[in-house]
């Protein structure tokens, strides 16, 4: 008899087990997904023919909304967000936003996240309250930067969408891409004209993170991606003039990195 209910004991423990295993679903699964960003994410663009957010579409069953466009900074996410919010409302559960190259490409400067005020402030702390003396900061908006771009773009996008979930992907590694004499990109061991690198892009996308409480995903990092090395042009449009745009293989590597990245996320509250 005891021998009997150990055995069914376990069976229900093996049955609970497969039930819980087939019944996880991918937090993404079905859901509306706004894409902002620029040439990487732009459907119009030729470096490839499926970008990484149609494998997505695919394999998680998500609707796209695409905003991107080709050689678009930080500046026009807030243009996006608007067209978005236009073309659906509040109907979205999630925004993804990869964008940066460009800036570093036309050399936005960096610029400071903060302006630093000396204020009073009444304080008071195992004694009655009094004014004091503080410092305090005020996020910079600063169009003309890359920092204060950044300000501009996620106050609003988290103000006209409190209720969903927005990440950020860090621009992907980058080297030549040669389309015309008029438009002949470097490589990123290169400093842009503001004497700063792409990690310095990437690395400030990283801190908005902190921020403005909005998760990163480092693609930079976490895809692999590295066509400084001449064993990845396998990965961009061209080996020889085009290794800034990944081709599908490329696209599907990012898809893939993020198909396990976005799992660990909820998406939409």
């Amino acid at each position: 008899m005891k021998r009997h209910f150990i055995l069914l004991l376990l069976a229900v423990l093996v049955s609970g087990t497969a039930n819980a295993q087939s019944a996880h679903v991918h937090p993404w699964m079905q859901k509306r997904v706004a894409f902002f960003g620029d040439s990487i994410t732009d459907p119009r663009n030729d470096g490839s023919k499926i970008k990484y957010w149609h494998f997505l579409r695919d394999w998680l069953g998500i609707t796209p909304y695409v905003y991107a466009v080709s050689g678009r900074q930080w500046n026009d996410i807030p243009r996006q967000a608007d067209r978005l919010h236009t073309e659906h409302g509040d109907s979205v559960d999630a925004i993804l936003i990869l964008v940066g190259t460009n800036d570093y490409n036309n050399a936005v400067p960096l610029g400071e996240w903060y302006e630093v005020k000396k204020e009073q402030v009444i304080y008071g702390h195992g004694q009655p309250k009094a004014l004091a003396d503080r410092e305090r900061r005020y996020l910079r908006m600063d169009p003309e930067t890359y920092r204060g771009r950044i300000n501009i773009a996620l106050d609003k996008v988290k103000k006209m969408y409190p209720t969903k979930q927005i990440v950020l992907l860090t621009p992907i590694h980058r080297a030549q891409f040669h389309r015309s004499d008029t438009n002949w990109q470097i490589t990123e061991d290169y400093a842009n004209g503001c004497g700063s690198y792409l990690d310095d892009y990437v690395n400030a996308v990283k801190d908005a993170g902190n921020i403005w409480a909005v998760p990163v995903i480092d693609l930079n990092a976490v895809s692999g991606l590295y066509p400084m090395a001449d064993e990845y042009a396998q990965y961009f449009k061209d080996a020889t003039t085009d290794r800034l745009h990944p081709n599908d293989k490329g696209h599907e590597r990012i898809a893939r990195t993020l198909y396990y990245q976005l799992s660990a996320l909820p998406c939409g509250f």
